[in-house]
């Protein structure tokens, strides 16, 4: 399974295309990505035929979100269900860098189709495998777990990442999806020791590793073989 980030309608066709299984749909990724607009949403909805998850972020500065914060991701989850997106990525925390459980019950009552993919707000807390825990008995909801493993990068992170997967087994719950610093290069040694079932790519996809420039073709393939053999 490889999910790639895209920013819009054009990008989002060239991914299917190339054969990416599902895409990440954002706005701002020079901010680590935030709610896109309406009419991006829209436009890229209405060409794919592959799932899109949608990133439900209002800003940069941090996943400890106040009461105004949460009101206005509530009004864009809202817009989204009324059409028919059920597919979001969405993550907070409390004070304490522990998972925001009061949150995830709010969104989960109003919203009970959601298909979620907990953001790297994961990278965040305080302990992985306690959050994941939390996590599991919200499966029927949140679906993945975008993580690095709580480093710098998926590599840095790897025997966290391989741990969680472990867990995710274990448990039966939410899939772990290593993200970040992932790319053609380093995917074999990554996926040997992880061996994740889903992985999700950014720059690492793209010609000369910019999300200015389009997907590059030859290292999408590569990834592809790579994790076929595997």
């Amino acid at each position: 399974m490889i999910e790639c980030i895209v920013e819009n309608e054009k990008d989002a066709i060239a991914a299917e295309k190339l054969g990416a299984i599902r895409l990440e749909l954002v706005s701002a990724i020079q901010l680590g990505g935030l709610t896109p607009s309406l009419g991006i949403i829209k436009r890229t909805m209405e060409n794919l035929q592959i799932p899109v998850q949608i990133m439900v972020r209002p800003h940069n500065y941090g996943f400890n979100y106040d009461a105004f914060d949460k009101e206005a991701m509530m009004e864009d989850i809202n817009l989204l269900y009324d059409l028919g997106y059920y597919r979001i990525v969405v993550g907070a925390l409390d004070q304490n860098r522990k998972i925001d459980t009061n949150f995830l019950d709010y969104i989960f009552k109003e919203f009970p189709l959601l298909n979620v993919t907990f953001h790297r707000a994961f990278d965040e807390v305080e302990d992985q495998m306690e959050a994941y825990r939390t996590l599991v008995s919200y499966r029927d909801n949140i679906k993945r777990v975008l993580t690095s493993g709580g480093a710098e990068s998926c590599l840095a992170g790897a025997i966290n990442l391989r741990n969680l997967v472990q867990l995710q087994h274990e448990l039966n719950g939410p899939v772990i999806m290593p993200g970040n610093g992932m790319k053609l290069e380093n995917i074999k040694e990554l996926h040997n020791t992880v061996q994740a079932d889903e992985y999700h790519f950014g720059s690492g996809v793209r010609k000369h590793l910019s999300y200015e420039e389009g997907f590059d073709k030859k290292v999408i393939e590569g990834i592809k073989h790579i994790l076929s053999d595997r």
